[in-house]
């Protein structure tokens, strides 16, 4: 398999709201939002959604790297993060502010949790999809690293608006 470019889309439902509350050892925030994290930019998100949204959906452009020495297909691109094996992409809780937003709480999708049938056929068909729930058992915004069944991955053809 050559390299090659395929696109990661992210479909969000069941956002826990605006607000999350306060508990011991946490503070809680307000006028929360969600968004991809940049690779190596934390403070650079993309297209942030507020949380009260019906859904959310975000488009990540990759380069998949293939070769002898890799075990499977590699994602890269510019809002993937971690190294070779151990690929995620941040999904950044921030609160609201006069100054801005302020990060409290990510979750990593665990793209190494993804089975290489699907990734392969995913670089065939030119996407990649997830499908998430951003709301923990708790009702606060989901966090921590994110593997089946949490999300469901699959593959499909990136056809126009993909």
């Amino acid at each position: 398999m050559a390299n090659t470019s395929v696109r990661i889309r992210i479909e969000a439902t069941d956002l826990p709201g605006r607000s999350c509350p306060g508990a011991p050892g946490f503070p809680g925030y307000d006028d929360i939002h969600v968004a991809v994290q940049r690779r190596g930019r934390p403070g650079e998100l993309l297209d942030p959604v507020a949380g009260d949204a019906a859904g959310a959906v975000w488009t990540l452009e990759c380069t998949v790297k293939a070769g002898p020495d890799l075990p499977g297909p590699d994602l890269l691109g510019p809002y993937v993060q971690g190294g070779p094996g151990a690929r995620f992409v941040y999904l950044s809780w921030v609160a609201g502010g006069a100054g801005g937003f302020t990060m409290f709480r990510r979750a990593k999708l665990m793209l190494a949790a993804v089975e290489r049938d699907t990734v392969e056929a995913a670089v065939r068909g030119g996407l990649l999809v997830a499908r998430l729930g951003l709301t923990d058992v708790k009702g606060h915004p989901l966090c921590a690293a994110v593997r089946p069944p949490l999300v469901t991955w699959s593959a499909g053809p990136a056809g126009p608006g993909a």
